[in-house]
């Protein structure tokens, strides 16, 4: 699968679940849930746009992008598991997702430099 069929993919999944949110059971979860809902969608959307955009740059910005893709999957996934009632300690792996997302944002960092460097 290419990089921007996942950051696809991952739009999808953020628009989708961002609709269940507000649609579906947003009026039944408690104000945390619900604010945990909403981070993750945020996160997700916002990081499958950049992944979209990385696939479609060409190889040479992929590496950031795979980054991103493991990184918000297991930072929303998690804030949404807890936000359907799973135990609140998984939101100790939820860093692991943030950490690879910062990651990806410092690979864009660094790939840019290069890349002007080489400009």
């Amino acid at each position: 699968m290419n990089l921007a069929s996942v950051g696809g993919a991952l739009g999808a999944l953020a628009i989708s679940m961002g609709t269940l949110g507000v649609h579906g059971i947003g009026g039944q979860l408690p104000e945390k849930a619900q604010g945990w809902w909403e981070t993750a969608t945020l996160y997700l959307l916002a990081h499958a746009v950049v992944v979209t955009a990385l696939g479609i740059a060409g190889k040479e910005w992929h590496l950031p992008g795979w980054f991103f893709a493991p990184g918000c999957a297991i930072f929303a996934g998690t804030l949404y598991a807890m936000a359907l009632g799973a135990p609140t300690w998984l939101g100790a792996v939820t860093p692991v997702g943030g950490t690879l997302m910062l990651l990806g944002w410092g690979a864009v960092f660094i790939l840019g430099f290069i890349k002007t460097k080489a400009d």
